[in-house]
């Protein structure tokens, strides 16, 4: 039951990304403050405000789900949440690095409805193929 909900969801979160695809991004300047304080608060509430999204876990579990066998041990599990912690850091260290540059940046949004309808399709795809394949074992 649990597989078929997270497969409806990720299929969902597909749809939602592909429909919103042609949606403009607001691209206004932003005045950066240069600083330590400065950064270490925006990796604070960067951290904050993934740790409190319910998505990013769902999401995990979803895919999880999918792709992981249903028994683990529990160096399994813990080097599984490492890696997960890797990816995620890595994910947004490199998206915020790259996309601070103007060239990237433009580049992006040019490109952005492809980009986005492409993420949909693979969420959509990950969700169909988790709810179909849910009830073998």
């Amino acid at each position: 039951m649990l597989q078929v909900a997270g497969g409806l969801y990720l299929a969902y979160l597909g749809i939602r990304i592909w429909r919103g695809a042609k949606t403009p991004l607001a691209t206004a300047p932003v005045q950066s403050k240069s600083g330590s304080a400065t950064a270490v608060r925006s990796l604070a509430l960067g951290l904050a405000t993934q740790l409190s999204n319910p998505k990013t876990a769902i999401v995990y579990a979803s895919v999880f789900a999918a792709f992981l066998p249903t028994t683990t041990s529990l160096l399994f599990n813990v080097a599984i949440a490492g890696l997960v912690f890797v990816i995620e850091a890595g994910w947004y260290v490199l998206v915020a690095l790259v996309l601070s540059s103007i060239g990237p940046r433009t580049r992006y949004l040019r490109h952005k409805t492809w980009m986005d309808r492409t993420a949909g399709g693979v969420m959509v795809a990950l969700g169909v193929k988790l709810v179909f394949f849910a009830h073998h074992p």
